[in-house]
């Protein structure tokens, strides 16, 4: 099923953008780990909606209620279920849409699909709501991943044609991650970041909105994890990113950028270091090579396109009476959905991550 996702741990995301609630059931963590609650909400905190002028002011707290799984704060060897409550739903805003797709939305595709049962509220299963239990996920592992040594963080690499700095491929130091999170918008340049603010600004002025681009990096990840052909690192991590809303492109390492390149210039030479393993000069390959992971810090991008629902007129079509009509999108809507994204970019990449280490 679609909303199901996993292999050593097995992830079902269930529940609609409008519905009486959403949640997450998380089945294979291993028994007798302590979970830090608060840490956990903190980091749900930086995906919810209405914390600035910049996102959507639909205001929900999204603070998961534990129906299994813990024990004391404890995982107890029982599926982990969770639900978050929706409290501040306006389904009148999406009236029409059932009739009138909004462009660039899943409006119509779902209308396809499954031929007017669908609930088009708030945007219904396809809402990016659906990632508050993608990060109750997300924000365990990163927990369980951070008792290995290992530790995941993204920033903010562009939005519109606004470029934070990059991350350095190949000497990442988790030092700069807690700073990421602390901020309103994740940036490693405050200045650019500064700048970022504006142009969201002006665009939501407009009633228009902008993408971007996300940047995260693993640091601490062993040599060794992942499997060739369908069940690389890659793979996992890019199906995981793929199931977050307005992602359209990943990337990792040198990208497409390196398809420019000489093989010379695009190879990473390795080298003994002092401690003995052997890693790489460079790391354009991102970390991993053959779908198996170098022991170099995982390094991708994924894009995300401009949020689709907007306040100008766009063009559309009445389903019902089959002509082209004009339409005006109602409701709560975030100018740009990139900062609000960034966790949730974390989230997949430590389920994809953890899901493998289980593997050894």
């Amino acid at each position: 099923m679609s909303s199901m996702t996993g292999k050593n741990i097995k992830i079902s995301i269930f529940g609609q953008s409008h519905a009486p609630g959403i949640g997450v059931v998380i089945d294979g963590l291993p028994a007798g780990r302590r979970l830090d609650l608060t840490a956990l909400g903190a980091f749900l905190a930086r995906r919810a909606p209405g914390g600035s002028k910049i996102s959507t002011q639909r205001k929900e707290a999204d603070l998961p209620e534990f129906l299994s799984g813990l024990k004391d704060g404890v995982t107890c060897g029982a599926p982990l279920a969770a639900v978050i409550r929706n409290t501040d739903t306006r389904s009148s805003d999406y009236d029409e849409l059932m009739d009138i797709p909004r462009p660039a939305h899943a409006d119509y595709t779902a209308q396809l699909k499954y031929k007017g049962a669908q609930d088009v509220a708030g945007g219904g299963h396809f809402s990016g709501r659906l990632t508050a239990p993608l990060c109750i996920a997300g924000g365990i592992c990163l927990q369980l991943l951070e008792k290995e040594n290992i530790h995941i963080a993204a920033h903010i690499a562009s939005i519109g044609t606004i470029y934070d700095a990059a991350f350095d491929p190949v000497n990442i130091s988790p030092d700069v991650f807690p700073a990421l999170r602390t901020v309103e918008l994740p940036v490693l340049d405050q200045k650019r970041g500064k700048n970022m603010l504006d142009a969201i600004e002006d665009v939501r002025k407009q009633g228009d909105s902008l993408g971007g681009v996300v940047e995260c990096a693993a640091v601490g990840v062993p040599g060794g994890l992942g499997d060739p052909i369908f069940d690389g690192m890659e793979n996992r991590i890019a199906s995981l990113v793929f199931g977050i809303p307005a992602v359209k492109g990943i990337e990792f390492g040198s990208g497409f950028a390196g398809s420019s390149l000489t093989g010379s210039e695009n190879n990473d030479g390795f080298r003994v270091a002092e401690d003995g393993t052997v890693r790489t000069c460079t790391n354009n390959h991102g970390g991993i090579l053959g779908g198996i992971t170098s022991g170099m810090p995982i390094l991708f991008r994924a894009a995300f396109k401009p949020t689709p629902s907007i306040a100008k007129e766009q063009n559309s079509v009445s389903l019902s009476k089959g002509e082209n009509v004009k339409l005006r999108v109602k409701g709560r809507h975030d100018p740009c959905i990139v900062p609000r994204a960034v966790p949730c970019v974390e989230a997949a990449a430590a389920i994809a991550i953890f899901d493998a280490l289980l593997d050894v």
